[in-house]
């Protein structure tokens, strides 16, 4: 069974309220479904959603990749030589979203061509995740209100808190509120995006110490490489590493050098294959991970899912696997649904994803 079409469809579905952040903000999902078609007639599908304030990736880019580079690098081999895919598509620098996504859709077709949940071939530990939820920049009584709908809604009682605006103060005070009107058995952690200097960082993690928050997320910029290792040498909480620690090499380089002691994987950008690796390393130093989001759609958070219930360290903590929830509409046929704070991995063969032609013509922007 071999490769012999690689499809890139650009789509674009608003969000019922802007998502804001330290790094950015985002109005619509201007994703870009991939396809993987075999001589068999299997196809794999998965997501990747562009971030181009945090890689540099476009839905234009990502299409114009897939289509021009990456397709005729990878037609002819079959689905099982990810060694040989991942040879290929490393060969152009960059572009992690759209190399993801291929990985994913491979390991769709395999676990199709075996009659078995992805999930079961990753690892198998579990059927289901706890969910964490992303509540974004707002007034904080805005920001309370949104978690208190979204736990009394769907169970979910671990938020993870964007902050990173000046003044600083703002978001002790939205963190504070947040601890006040949730209670102590909700978990809260907060991730600045590289938003604030290490010295700001500092005094939000002192004025916070007492809000028993369970990590704190890139604060400041790793690139600051002596001022980020001062921070994380004196945060009382572990703290996490995303955009700076992308791969097994990166993630040794800022564990080891006093960077980071927790590390976020997300498929979105690593895929199955190297997300795999990512959390190996981490298992090997020690250090624990969080299944992060990318902003994903429901193919997306599928695929997020369906690695994190399969390895035991990955699902330790809640999974951030909710940010479909401000999504307006998506193009699975079955709806995501969350339920008593968890999501379960999708039945049947491969990653479960069927996508709705009908909304998938509707919503594409390459008519």
């Amino acid at each position: 069974m071999k490769i012999v079409r690689v499809e890139a469809i650009p789509f674009a579905i608003p969000y019922t309220k802007p998502l804001r952040f330290a790094s950015g903000e985002v109005h619509t999902a201007d994703h870009v479904l991939v396809r993987v078609h075999t001589d068999g007639g299997l196809v794999g599908t998965a997501e990747a959603p562009p971030r181009p304030y945090t890689y540099g990736e476009t839905q234009e880019s990502i299409v114009a990749v897939i289509r021009r580079i990456f397709e005729p690098q990878l037609l002819g081999l079959t689905p099982l030589e990810r060694e040989a895919v991942h040879e290929r598509l490393d060969r152009t620098v960059g572009n992690p979203t759209a190399k993801a996504a291929i990985d994913m859709a491979l390991w769709d077709i395999v676990g199709q061509v075996a009659g078995l949940p992805v999930s079961g071939l990753l690892g198998g530990y579990t059927d289901r995740m706890r969910v964490s939820h992303m509540v974004g920049f707002a007034p904080a009584a805005e920001m309370v209100a949104e978690a208190e709908r979204i736990r009394d809604t769907h169970g979910i009682t671990t938020f993870k808190v964007k902050v990173g605006r000046r003044p600083y103060t703002d978001d002790v005070a939205a963190c504070r509120a947040l601890r006040e009107a949730l209670g102590p058995d909700v978990e809260l952690y907060i991730d600045g995006n590289r938003g604030w200097t290490a010295q700001e960082a500092a005094r939000v993690l002192r004025e916070t110490a007492d809000l028993g928050l369970t990590f704190a997320e890139e604060l400041c910029p790793a690139d600051d490489v002596l001022a980020r290792r001062w921070l994380v040498a004196r945060s009382p909480v572990l703290f996490i590493a995303d955009e700076s620690a992308t791969s097994a090499a990166e993630v040794t380089r800022e564990v080891l050098g006093g960077s980071a002691t927790a590390i976020s994987v997300k498929t979105a950008r690593t895929g199955f294959t190297a997300s795999q690796r990512v959390l190996h390393q981490c298992e090997g130093l020690g250090v624990p991970v969080v299944m992060g989001n990318q902003i994903d759609g429901q193919i997306g958070t599928l695929c997020s899912v369906a690695f994190g219930a399969a390895h035991r360290s990955a699902c330790r903590h809640a999974g951030e696997l909710s940010n479909f929830l401000d999504m307006s509409d998506d193009l699975l046929t079955e709806p995501l649904s969350i339920e008593n704070g968890t999501l379960r991995v999708r039945e049947g063969a491969g990653l479960g994803i069927e996508i709705d032609a009908d909304k998938l013509n509707r919503y594409r922007q390459d008519h």
